[in-house]
């Protein structure tokens, strides 16, 4: 059983480290997305450099990624499973199930073909988490979406539906739970990845702190202000042309 649990880690993580918003990027001729806006291989990068449809695309495949890396682990786990006592092979899939999960949201922050160099691993999480728990994954989704519409910040809303993940985990664990994900191992998983959610977005905090988070978009006040100190700056700019010359 070792071995398949290590080939299901490294197959989650070789599936993780497919990186489509990297390929979709120089297949445009951008070059390296990781070059241009925030420098992150993710969604809402791509939605800033490459546009609206290969956002989506980009939001759908690493969504799958975390839906299919689970399932890998199902085929695998199956071959040889013949025989076995039906508690031992639901105990096996559960654990398969976590470091599959585990292994897919690690490629995908840290891919191999990249130089390490990935995205933040939300939408990958999240594909895990529907896959695990639908209704965790769907309570984390509208919370997200919620703070996301209401601030106009994606990091915002994945932050703290990073901190709600384990919440739930806990919570309903211990008014519902009777099943190994429900237990220990499954809330330390769901601790480990708000954690590495929340580590990754460190830059973001920093800029949430500081009021100088990017916006998903701006309002007309805020369009008109950005146009006045653009013009502002001009001008401040000819007058030290003009100066210069005297």
């Amino acid at each position: 059983m070792i071995w398949k649990l290590i080939v299901i880690g490294m197959a989650g993580y070789l599936l993780g480290s497919v990186n489509l918003s990297i390929v979709l990027s120089k297949l445009m001729g951008k070059g390296d997305i990781r070059e241009h806006g925030s420098g992150n291989a993710g969604t809402t990068n791509t939605l800033r450099v490459l546009g609206p449809l290969p956002a989506v695309l980009v939001l759908a495949f690493d969504v799958f990624k975390g839906f299919l890396a689970i399932k890998i682990s199902h085929w695998l786990m199956l071959l040889g499973a013949a025989g076995m006592p039906a508690s031992e092979i639901v105990i096996s899939f559960e654990y398969a199930n976590l470091i599959a999960a585990f292994g897919v949201i690690m490629g995908h922050n840290f891919p191999i073909y990249y130089g390490f160099k990935g995205g933040k691993g939300i939408a990958t999480s999240l594909g895990v988490l529907l896959t695990l728990e639908w209704e965790i994954g769907l309570i984390c989704l509208l919370f997200a979406l919620v703070l996301i519409l209401s601030s106009r910040m994606v990091s915002l809303g994945s932050i703290f539906a990073a901190f709600l993940y384990p919440v739930l985990v806990a919570v309903i664990g211990n008014v519902y739970g009777t099943e190994l994900k429900y237990k220990l191992p499954y809330f330390i998983f769901a601790c480990c990845i708000a954690l590495l959610a929340i580590f990754r977005h460190r830059k973001n905090i920093t800029r949430l702190l500081n009021g100088t988070e990017n916006k998903l978009w701006k309002t007309k006040k805020e369009k008109a202000e950005l146009e006045a100190a653009k013009a502002a700056e001009a001008i401040a700019k000819d007058q030290t042309k003009e100066e210069e010359a005297k």
